[in-house]
């Protein structure tokens, strides 16, 4: 049996023209040897003329035919799996989280807590997370949103402004995530950021105010050594956190979102259709 022989150095080319220009040798090596791997090719023979009804014998040819280009998809299949296995793999693209194409929003609406706000369509609600309502990105684990509320037997808040200006409410809320991320391993390190603080009235007529915030993440590489020099810090994470903070019903609302740096970058716009989305409503008893 003979193939049509597709060059892997084109496979290459065209799939992975990303990879870095110092590693392109390596793998025209590696195609090189997958090259010789495939079985050889010849010329393609002359298209006969054929009779009105074909013969047993060409039937057969072509059954043989149709067997063989079965089997050669397969085989180019494998031949490209082997090459971006070992690419990606080299590239180390385990340290990068990749953001999905913006997929529209859908809206959720809780009406016996009082508010509503509009999230990715293909996040998935996670229950028992300890927060109101907690929606994740299925595939960046670490992009996630929740709604938060104070108690209501406790609260008597009448306006966003009884936390004061945004600049105040945002110290709060950094108080607030670093408390809930303090850790007690050895080597860990937190640093933070207020990035910006501002209010507006939405559409509802209400004053809500955004918090944004970054938070990073170090830790040593061996919290346990003696030497200081064998304790190296390295940075675990490096996330953006949104807040939205909401008053109605005498009760604090903050709708947070949580990504991690580079994902904000590509998420940006729906990220902030999300945060602008959020109310608070009145709850009719």
């Amino acid at each position: 049996m003979y193939h049509n022989v597709i060059d892997p150095h084109l496979i290459y080319a065209k799939l992975y023209p990303f990879v870095p220009a110092a590693s392109h040798a390596r793998y025209r090596k590696m195609a090189t040897i997958l090259d010789s791997l495939l079985p050889p090719s010849r010329p393609t023979l002359p298209t006969r003329l054929s009779t009105p009804f074909p013969s047993s014998s060409s039937c057969i040819s072509t059954r043989k035919t149709q067997k063989t280009k079965a089997f050669a998809l397969p085989r180019r299949n494998a031949m490209a799996l082997i090459l971006s296995s070992c690419i990606f793999s080299e590239v180390g693209l385990h340290d990068f989280a990749f953001a999905q194409p913006s997929v529209g929003l859908r809206e959720y609406i809780d009406t016996f807590d009082g508010y509503s706000f509009k999230y990715p369509q293909n996040w998935i609600q996670v229950r028992g997370a300890g927060a109101d309502i907690f929606f994740r990105d299925p595939y960046v684990l670490d992009e996630n949103l929740s709604v938060e509320m104070s108690s209501p037997s406790s609260s008597r808040y009448k306006t966003v402004e009884d936390l004061g200006p945004p600049q105040e409410a945002g110290k709060k809320v950094l108080k607030q995530y670093l408390t809930e991320f303090m850790s007690t391993r050895l080597g860990v390190r937190r640093e933070s950021n207020i990035l910006s603080t501002s209010s507006r009235v939405a559409d509802d007529g209400k004053l809500y105010y955004q918090v944004e915030v970054n938070i990073k993440s170090y830790a040593n590489t061996n919290e346990l050594a003696v030497m200081p020099q064998d304790r190296v810090p390295r940075l675990e994470w490096n996330r953006r956190y949104l807040s939205v903070l909401g008053v109605e019903n005498n009760r604090l609302y903050e709708l947070r979102l949580q990504t991690p740096e580079n994902v904000f970058v590509e998420e940006e716009n729906d990220l902030r259709q999300v945060m602008d989305s959020f109310r608070v409503n009145k709850v009719t008893s």
